[in-house]
Order: structure tokens, then C-alpha cells, then sequence
């Protein structure tokens, strides 16, 4: 499958990334190469195979919830470039669309 120049354009505008015309190109040809595998995998038979979430055999090895004190509010404010009634303060970061 081969992505148009306009598909990669339209795709970088959902991502949010202002790509140069070489840019386009390239991912032009990535990702057509990238839907090119995945084609090549849809076409795999995995008739009888089970779903695999993961090979290891791991499992979650999480310690126990416990209460404990949290770093006073003094030290996390500590190196701060700002702050404001205890509370870091930070520039805006919203864009105009």
C-alpha cells in the first residue's frame, strides 16, 4: 500500500507536526513501507494460535499499598522558579489553534 503525499500531510496535521517538503517525502516512503509489512503480517494464517499478551510469563510484582509521608511541601517548592500560595507556578501552556 503506497500513501499519498496529501495522506502523510494529513496525517502530520492529526499528529501536530509541521514537516518540511524532504520530510514529507520521507515519511511518504516510510510508512508505505511500514503498511506494507503489516500487510504482509494480515496475510499470516493464525487459525488455531491464541492470543498472546505476552511470552515471559511474568507477573505484576508490585509492592503492598501502605500509607507514608509525602515530601513536605517546603522541599518540593525548594528549587522552584516560581511559585504561588504554595503552589508552583508555571507559563501557560496553551496554544491558539
Amino acid at each position: 500500500m503506497s500513501l499519498t503525499r496529501a495522506e502523510v500531510m494529513r496525517v502530520a496535521d492529526l499528529a501536530r507536526l509541521r514537516l518540511s517538503d524532504a520530510e514529507i517525502d520521507a515519511m511518504q516512503h516510510q510508512l508505505s513501507r511500514i503498511l506494507e509489512h503489516v500487510s504482509a503480517l494480515q496475510a499470516v494464517d493464525v487459525q488455531g494460535v491464541e492470543p498472546t499478551a505476552q511470552v515471559t510469563d511474568l507477573v505484576n510484582a508490585l509492592r503492598e499499598d501502605a500509607n507514608r509521608d509525602s515530601l513536605p511541601r517546603a522541599d518540593a517548592l525548594q528549587n522552584s522558579a516560581d511559585t504561588n500560595q504554595g503552589m508552583f507556578r508555571v507559563k501557560a501552556v496553551f496554544e491558539e489553534q
